[in-house]
């Protein structure tokens, strides 16, 4: 009995035994992952993503198209799907697409001098010439780069924590490509390049743009692969039905859609457990709804959970993946960039802002690059951070594409109170006479017809050389004590002078950029300015007098500082606009001129309460040193305005140009409440004191001798801001109302 009893208890554990070996040695099946493209219907995937996670089932390989390949790559590269619905929730997706650069990445000369136009077109040899797409897709590559720097030294996708490959279309060819070696971030941004809106990507001399155009769901790729399991997800649309076609955008979109269709039908079987997210209700454009698409993606894997967890039973139940860290700081020691032929070296640095080698946060470097691409001087940056031995330093190597184009035609609608309608018509030229240069000439047409013309050889950080032409004109009754003295015999009787103003001036000046922010300007100045008036009557006869007819000669310095996230409605940033001018001399009209200086500044700061309601404050002041003789350059406030000429300001309550002196100090306070997107409801106040020798007198610090207060809508149009504000001064009892329509210019 008892050898029984023990050969029994042998047998077993020798059955147990072999039994374990066998689970041991059993091969595990391998898990393919394949995602199709569908824009913003991919976000679906995010979904289905947490779900796996969630399991901790392994995914061998990932295959994807388009959005696929974008959510497959981070995935593949370390990413949890928790990961990316936070990641993808942080972003502006209109900026990221549109290639909409903060306004902070433009020059102080580009931000002057194209901040006016309503419309911009590519002109080549007497013929406007349409861009490829509508965006380049740099904010696309510089958001995904930044995402796999943890992976960024792998070049062939096999060896990514999730061996990976993706899809793209040789557009000269029709070609489908497998994208699996190379940069990963410039495959998956050729695989996501959607026709029209992304321009193609060029890679080893093929250009390539979106896969879905000929494979939008490589499940046969992914089984060669030798893949035992693959998981499908698929956010394509399906075929709508005539109650839904009604419109020529969704016809257009249903017959580009066929192919992709019939060929669901026969890749939907080849995977082993297939799922289709409802995403009926949503475009491929449908950013701003991707909660609600990750969560109907989630959905739509916990229909298939059974299948899931009997993928997740075959596997070793240890499993654990590590998440990726998103690099947030670098060092760049040095810096190679290929490409550049018309643009030189100092011209790339001074806009990367790279002067040193200090530690800068990774959100400083790509607002470098986009100070380049805003440049519109350049179609792509494709850029890579080589290690080094320490860690978080590297060599930044890059290749630019220069744009082809050079000449810009520009055209402009404005109209306000004081230079009345205008039509504006530019012509751009870059590199006109050496590289770096950029030359603008505004035509303006209307009641008051003026002229601007800029010259500018960018440098950088180096010494930059500009000049500017203008010429200005407006008719307006102004207080007559900005031409006149106030013991002339003239001003008996006479509260407001009925003027013509003409100013023609000349600059020529050198600037340089320091600590990455501040413009420093130096240069000379000839200004001719002119003021008449046929409102003065002798023997009932009107005749014209000429009060100012003179042609000053000055040097001058200039320091400014801008950030503000909006020129028109700033939410946030700090703005300071310094000048000095020491007039030298003037022509024989100023008989009696004799050398003077003009000191005067702009400080801006705005900040938000929340989404919707932001302050902004202003304080601006200035003042004369020496000749008290010449009017004419003195300080003047009163109406609404933002293309005032010499030292004149706007003050609400005020008619334009009626409160003079050669000293003033002015604070404002507008209180900026979007009721809608771009609809926006200000309220105003304003405070000031203006006269002779503020200084000397002490008023400069005193209460304010002027109020005054606005009410007004604002909507932004394509032509700029449409306006209508009412002021009022508690000082007069008078009220004024200022419209205005377009960018000022």
């Amino acid at each position: 009995m008892k050898i029984n009893t023990l050969t029994i208890v042998l047998i077993l554990m020798v059955g147990f035994s072999l039994n374990a070996q066998n689970e041991k040695t059993k091969p595990q099946p391998k898990v393919g992952l394949v995602l199709s493209g569908g824009g913003a219907k991919g976000f679906a995937h995010i979904g289905v993503l947490k779900v796996i996670d969630s399991l901790g089932l392994k995914i061998d390989y990932v295959a994807g198209t388009s959005m696929g390949a974008i959510i497959g790559s981070l995935y593949a590269s370390g990413y949890s799907g928790n990961q990316l619905e936070a990641l993808f929730q942080t972003q502006d997706f209109n900026e990221l697409i549109n290639d909409a650069f903060p306004r902070a990445s433009k020059s102080f000369y580009e931000r002057e001098n194209a901040e006016k136009y309503a419309v911009t077109l590519p002109f080549d040899k007497f013929k406007i010439s349409l861009p490829s797409a509508l965006s380049r897709g740099q904010n696309v590559y510089n958001l995904l780069y930044q995402l796999m720097l943890p992976v960024k030294d792998i070049n062939d996708f096999e060896k990514l924590p999730i061996p990976f490959f993706c899809v793209a279309t040789n557009v000269e060819t029709g070609e489908s490509l497998i994208m699996d070696k190379g940069s990963l971030a410039e495959a998956v941004s050729a695989s996501g390049a959607l026709p029209s809106l992304f321009q193609p990507v060029i890679i080893d001399g093929n250009i390539l743009i979106d896969g879905g155009v000929t494979n939008n769901f490589p499940v046969e790729e992914l089984r060669a692969k030798g893949m035992d399991i693959i998981i499908g997800v698929d956010v394509q649309d399906a075929l709508k039905d005539r109650e839904s076609l009604k419109s020529a955008p969704d016809i257009l979109m249903q017959i580009s859609n066929f192919r992709t269709i019939n060929a669901m039908k026969s890749k939907a079987e080849l995977t082993d457990i297939y799922i289709k997210p409802d995403i009926t209700n949503f475009s491929v454009i449908s950013f701003d709804e991707g909660g609600d698409i990750i969560a109907n993606g989630e959905k739509a894997a916990r229909a298939e959970l059974t299948q899931l967890q009997k993928v997740r039973q075959q596997q070793p139940r240890d499993f654990k993946r590590p998440e990726a860290q998103v690099l947030d700081s670098l060092k760049i020691n040095a810096v190679s960039i290929e490409g550049n032929e018309r643009y030189t070296r100092s011209y790339l640095i001074g806009r990367l802002k790279l002067k040193d080698d200090r530690k800068i946060s990774y959100q400083d470097f790509k607002q470098g690059v986009n100070n380049l691409i805003a440049t519109n001087n350049f179609d792509t940056f494709r850029y890579q951070l080589e290690s080094t031995e320490d860690e978080n330093e590297f060599n930044l190597k890059g290749e630019i594409k220069e744009t082809e184009t050079s000449t810009f035609l520009r055209l402009g609608l404005h109209y306000d109170g004081l230079y009345k309608s205008a039509i504006l018509a530019n012509l751009t030229k870059k590199k006109l006479l050496f590289n770096n240069d950029i030359a603008s000439l505004d035509l303006i047409l209307g009641d008051n017809s003026r002229y601007n013309f800029d010259y500018f050889i960018d440098k950088g950080f180096y010494i930059s050389v500009g000049l500017k032409s203008r010429y200005n004109q407006f008719n307006k009754n102004v207080n007559p004590l900005l031409a006149l003295e106030e013991d002339s015999p003239i001003l008996l009787g006479l509260n407001k002078l009925d003027a013509e103003v003409s100013d023609f001036t000349n600059q020529l000046y050198l600037q340089t950029i320091f600590r990455k922010d501040f413009a420093l300007r130096a240069g000379i100045e000839h200004k001719r300015l002119k003021i008449t008036s046929e409102t003065i009557v002798d023997d009932n006869q009107s005749n014209e007098v000429t009060f100012e007819n003179t042609d000053y000669y000055s040097v001058f310095g200039n320091l400014k500082f801008d950030d503000f996230d909006n020129a028109h409605f700033p939410k946030s940033g700090f703005y300071f606009n310094g000048y000095f001018h020491l007039y030298l001399n003037a022509s024989s009209f100023n008989a009696d001129f004799e050398e003077y200086s003009i000191a005067k500044a702009d400080i801006g700061y705005a900040f938000s309460f929340s989404d919707k309601l932001a302050l902004k404050t202003e304080a601006n002041g200035g003042f004369k040193i020496g000749d008290k003789s010449t009017k004419a350059l003195g300080f003047a406030i009163g109406g609404y305005g933002a293309n005032f000429i010499n030292n004149f300001y706007s003050f609400y309550g005020y008619d334009y140009l009626s409160l003079t002196g050669d000293s003033f100090v002015r604070g404002t306070l507008t209180l900026d409440y979007e009721v809608f997107k771009k609809h926006h409801i200000l309220l105003a106040a304003n405070f000031a004191n203006i006269d002779d020798g503020l200084f000397e007198t002490g008023q400069f610090f005193s209460s304010p001798d002027y109020t005054g207060y606005a009410i007004g809508y604002s909507l932004e149009t394509f032509l700029g801001p449409l306006e209508g504000k009412y002021s009022y001064s508690p000082d007069t009892g008078d009220g004024y109302w200022y419209f205005n329509l377009g960018f000022w210019f």
